[in-house]
């Protein structure tokens, strides 16, 4: 391809020439109009009233000061009501620690509550550059911009993070200070790889009360795949109370920021790390966790797990197999987890979301409902905690934001991807995407479209005339691509500069741009320049009001994650058929599991709360086979 896309460009009150200075055959960006009006600048709702810090006092507060608006007040006072006598049940009839449990989910979801009364509540100045508490402060700002500036791109907050997961955050950021490469436990901890391990699991028990476990994460599959998978081990390591530590190859040096304040995540050279040849072991390494169950040289007793491990030496790593293989499906059962709880080293190998597939372990589950009263709430606060681009990724995304996308009132992202094992033509596609978006009411409907329904809320935003809304504002939609081809960007950009656009249920025109950053062709992980365009992009439609995104793809449950919406999903076209209906609204942001553990029998004794389970682990929208979190 030509030219930089990311280079800012100055374009026509008309058309937008592609930034890189060059013609439309290369990753073109053009502008094309319908309707009328001028240009407006982009708004960020804003709260005018600070929210206070007593959440149950909150609520009351608000209850108290409108008691005529039963429609709208009624359910959720009662809802306040039960919340707060919830506690007061619980330690009664369960007990002081249970209670304290019950208490803090409660006064988590009243937080949730109080800034959920529109997709824009918990915004502006309430969040602020650190997210509302979620990020730690204390870093050198010149080093990773996006981590102080990307709250001001960002259109939606729709959890905040809960008091316990902000203590659980607090003290992994110490842990890891202390344990990190470079201090004197982590030099202890790599002696005790290089000596192969060998001590009993009693011994290393006592042992590491002082000392450090960790989790490293080894790369495996395309971005988003990375992406997803080293949320998950991040997680796993805030449960476990280990380290996570990453292992970036060349092609992934410069993407992120340091994410753990004054340390680093980053493994040594893999050169140094006792393990040989750490990136290229595979699914099934003689060090996977089933093939050292398999020997014998990991034994597991359901009966008394403590006792039947105490005299055995235990390996000093474990090579965990989580991939879409799914080669240690074990690791899943609370009877491993305590088993692998004693294993100084664990390396994580996985390009899944797995996360789901945590919460049916007993162990843990009480764990996660404290931290994430909000099940969908997951992926999103662990991503934008973890990722912050680097300052080189942080400049193309600002500078093409602002040349291109600043300017709408609104931004609707359009990410498109397609599998081998469900190809069809692109004509089929394409009309798969506008049946999509005409039964979602989705893009701007333009004057060959077939009349469709008012939207409800609609009528609050019509505009009259020249694309101006009722307030004087411009009616502006920028539609973003985000593809490896070109061919959907040139289709629908010739559609809307074809064909005048209007607002849904009538009331004046509308100006639509439509912009694609680049269209690769091909999947290129293994280069870095690749990788840091690709990043671009997702944080692009983590920008946006509306996403329409591909089933089953890890691009863009990434990039729904991070903005905080349930995305319109472009199911999959199993047996080359367009499905029927073309897509689904999602009603969990959180990304599927596409390969979850199965055929496992775990024979732990811990009990698992059922309901909770069948409540809150249901099938995928966009893929029979994976499960997800759900509220």
């Amino acid at each position: 391809m030509r030219g930089n896309p990311f280079v800012p460009a100055q374009p026509s009150s008309r058309h937008r020439a592609n930034p890189g200075g060059h013609g439309t055959s290369s990753s073109a960006m053009e502008m094309t109009t319908s309707g009328g009006g001028g240009g407006g600048g982009a708004s960020y709702a804003r709260v005018s009233e600070e929210q206070d810090d007593d959440p149950v006092v909150a609520a009351a507060a608000v209850a108290e000061e409108e008691p005529k608006k039963e429609g709208q007040w009624g359910p959720r006072a009662l809802l306040v009501a039960g919340l707060v006598a919830l506690p007061l049940l619980a330690f009664f009839v369960l007990g002081r620690e249970s209670a304290s449990m019950v208490w803090e989910m409660a006064t988590a979801k009243l937080n949730a509550i109080n800034t959920r009364g529109s997709t824009c509540t918990y915004h502006g100045h309430d969040v602020g550059e650190l997210l509302g508490g979620l990020l730690a402060p204390g870093m050198d700002r010149d080093t990773c911009q996006s981590r102080y500036e990307s709250w001001r791109y960002f259109k939606h907050f729709p959890y905040a993070p809960s008091r316990h997961l902000l203590a659980k955050l607090r003290a992994y950021e110490a842990r890891h200070r202390r344990c990190a490469p470079g201090t004197p436990l982590y030099a202890k901890a790599i002696d005790h790889l290089k000596s192969g391990g060998g001590r009993s699991a009693a011994a290393d028990e006592a042992a590491m009360e002082e000392e450090c476990r960790y989790v490293v994460w080894l790369p495996f599959d395309g971005l988003g795949n990375r992406m997803l998978s080293m949320a998950s081990g991040f997680l796993y390591a805030l449960l476990t109370d280990r380290v996570f530590l990453v292992a970036l190859p060349p092609n992934s040096a410069d993407l992120f920021c340091e994410p753990f304040p004054n340390t680093t995540w980053l493994l040594p050279p893999v050169e140094e790390f006792p393990v040989p040849n750490l990136f290229s072991l595979g699914p099934r390494p003689s060090s996977s966790y089933t093939n050292l169950l398999a020997k014998k040289k990991i034994v597991v007793d359901v009966d008394n797990t403590s006792t039947s491990t105490a005299a055995t030496p235990l390996p000093a790593y474990v090579y965990l197999s989580l991939g879409y293989q799914m080669t240690d499906g074990p690791f899943f059962c609370g009877e491993h987890q305590a088993v692998l709880g004693k294993v100084r080293w664990l390396l994580l190998y996985s390009d899944l979301y797995f996360v789901p597939s945590l919460y049916p372990i007993a162990e843990f589950q009480g764990e996660l409902r404290r931290m994430f009263p909000d099940k969908e709430s997951v992926s999103h606060l662990l991503l934008r905690y973890l990722f912050h681009p680097s300052n080189a990724v942080w400049g193309m995304v600002t500078r093409y934001y602002h040349s291109y996308l600043a300017h709408a009132d609104k931004r609707i992202g359009v990410q498109i991807r397609m599998f081998h094992f469900a190809t069809v033509p692109a004509d089929d596609l394409y009309n798969q995407i506008l049946s999509c978006s005409k039964q979602e009411h989705i893009l701007p409907v333009t004057d060959d479209d077939a009349p469709a329904p008012a939207m409800a809320g609609d009528n609050a935003t019509t505009t009259s005339g020249g694309g101006k809304n009722n307030n004087g504002g411009s009616n502006t939609t920028a539609i973003l691509i985000a593809s490896l081809y070109a061919d959907y960007y040139e289709r629908l950009k010739s559609r809307y500069y074809e064909h005048a656009a209007a607002r849904r249920g009538g009331g004046g025109g509308v100006w639509v741009g439509v912009f694609q950053p680049t269209h690769e062709e091909w999947q290129l992980t293994g280069k870095l320049a690749h990788n840091q365009k690709a990043l671009a992009e997702i944080f692009l439609l983590g920008f946006s009001d509306e996403l329409v995104t591909s089933g089953m793809s890890t691009f863009g449950y990434v990039g729904s994650s991070l903005a905080g919406v349930r995305p319109t999903i472009l199911l999959p076209a199993h047996g080359h058929k367009v499905p029927v209906p073309p897509c689904r609204r999602a009603v969990s942001m959180e990304p599927c599991n596409l390969t979850p553990p199965r055929g496992v029998k775990c024979r732990s004794s811990k009990a698992v709360d059922g309901e909770d389970l069948a409540r809150h682990l249901k099938v995928c929208e966009d893929y029979w086979k994976g499960v997800k979190l759900f509220d």
